[in-house]
């Protein structure tokens, strides 16, 4: 009851962290706070994003079941790093220019097609929901494994969806952003202390290694079922190519609000960096096949070897952090969903916008608090978003570009066959092995793109002949 009522602390003083600034009245404010963030601000609102509940959990479980193959994440973090280097700029330019608030807001113009930015928003809101309740279920697991109360995981989720509203809809991104530089330290420092119980209470890294090697060499390949070379490819090809060119709608307030593109280049630097803290969650996982029992639910192995290993004072700092390694990015996901929403989904005065917009934001975390005290596989939720907002990718590589000479349409229809791929595999249980249902969709999204804007300009072409051939007659 102790180590729960010190966790729930915790989770308020971090809420109540993200409540202490100023009150956004505008909707731009509270979406891009004047698109003016300074190099350490947008840094930690970044980051935040990148070491999650997954990282906390399903990579630690992941590098368990299935070894080496864990590092995956860290492969398609470093290498989306590489190619926002190149994009984050120019989308940040080219919101401040044309007064962007939203990744729909970007479609919606480039392709000169308000229906393509309301279908974008709509794919973006619905795919987001699995990442939001991701973060929600995440959270309450933490609690339940570090005090073992199945009462602390409900309570736990409760009070942190409730502190997440209120800081959301009170200063926006401007709290995101408080919260993130606590959730950066502190997250950071949770993962080195459960390297440390792993180092000190199971084995050494050259001893563990030198372990796997001698009773479970596979743990050190590609070849365990489900967790081969084509799961490690595919997963890190669609997902490099979707954080890549930025197509998940919550991390776009971060780029629209930094204050140069520089200042977004020196981010992309150093984030490829940061990702190397994700050899801790693996090592743990690694190194907990000599403490749990072969059995152990991929998603528990992190907290039950903390458990196991550290004293329960620093099994409450590392339930802390991976308390706030929720919160951060569930407060950037549901400004994600609520801004598509308001902005691009629904018609309203201006007047009214942020009030509607607050709605969107509970409803969003009531709906996943909803799903999520149900419980969910974390790694097959992060997979889910991945895949359905990858769907975007070929929409975006187009819009960036310095003139758009694609359609509209052809985009459109694209984009609606590979989320209906994705949602048809996924909802199917389509047997496709090891590959990625993001990477498979995106073959008949691009093939219906490119038959359809052959047609456009063929379609466009033959008009154009017909005019001045009527012209010519009439002369």
């Amino acid at each position: 009851m102790i180590l729960t009522t010190a966790i729930v602390i915790g989770i308020i003083a971090l809420g109540v962290l993200g409540m202490s600034g100023r009150r956004s009245t505008t909707m731009s404010d509270w979406t891009v706070s004047g698109r003016g963030f300074a190099r350490w601000t947008s840094w930690f609102l970044q980051a935040g994003d990148s070491l999650t509940t997954f990282s906390f959990l399903g990579l630690a479980g992941i590098a368990f079941g299935g070894g080496v193959v864990g590092v995956f994440a860290l492969a398609y973090l470093s290498l989306s790093a590489i190619g926002l280097y190149f994009v984050g700029p120019r989308m940040r330019q080219l919101g401040a220019e044309r007064g962007y608030l939203t990744q729909a807001d970007f479609f919606a113009d480039r392709f000169q097609n308000k229906a393509l930015g309301k279908v974008t928003a709509l794919v973006g809101a619905v795919f987001l929901l699995p990442y939001l309740q991701l973060q929600i279920t995440g959270l309450g697991l933490i609690v339940e494994l570090a005090t073992g109360s199945a009462a602390g995981r409900g309570l736990s989720m409760v009070v942190a969806s409730a502190l997440v509203v209120i800081f959301v809809v009170w200063s926006g991104i401007r709290g995101v952003a408080r919260v993130a530089v606590v959730k950066d330290v502190l997250m950071v420092a949770a993962l080195l202390i459960v390297l440390g119980g792993a180092v000190f209470g199971i084995a050494g890294i050259p001893e563990a290694f030198a372990h796997i090697h001698s009773v479970g060499p596979q743990l050190l390949d590609l070849n365990q079922p489900g967790w081969d070379k084509t799961f490690f490819l595919t997963a890190v090809i669609v997902t490099s190519i979707g954080a890549g060119l930025n197509t998940f709608p919550h991390l776009w307030p971060p780029v629209l609000a930094a204050k140069t593109g520089e200042v977004l280049r020196s981010n992309y630097k150093w984030l490829a960096l940061y990702q190397l803290a994700l050899f801790a969650p693996i090592f743990v996982g690694l190194a907990a096949t000599q403490k749990l029992p072969s059995d152990t639910t991929g998603n528990h192995v992190l907290l039950e070897t903390a458990t196991a290993t550290l004293p329960s004072w620093l099994v409450a700092v590392v339930a802390i952090a991976g308390a706030s390694a929720a919160m951060v990015p569930a407060a950037a996901i549901a400004m994600g969903i609520s801004s598509l929403v308001s902005t691009n989904l629904v018609t309203v005065r201006e007047s009214l916008r942020l009030k509607v917009n607050t709605l969107f934001v509970v409803a969003a975390i009531l709906c996943s608090l909803a799903f999520g005290l149900a419980g969910s596989d974390i790694t097959s939720l992060l997979l889910l978003t991945y895949g359905g907002l990858t769907q975007m990718a070929p929409a975006t590589a187009i819009a960036l570009r310095k003139k758009v000479t694609v359609g509209a349409v052809p985009v459109l229809l694209g984009l609606v066959v590979g989320v209906a791929g994705v949602a048809w595999i996924t909802f199917f249980e389509v047997p496709i092995g090891s590959w990625d249902s993001g990477l498979i969709a995106l073959g008949p999204n691009l093939l219906v793109l490119v038959v359809a804007e052959a047609v456009r300009r063929r379609t466009r072409g033959a008009a154009a002949v017909s005019v001045r051939d009527a012209v010519g007659a009439e002369a």
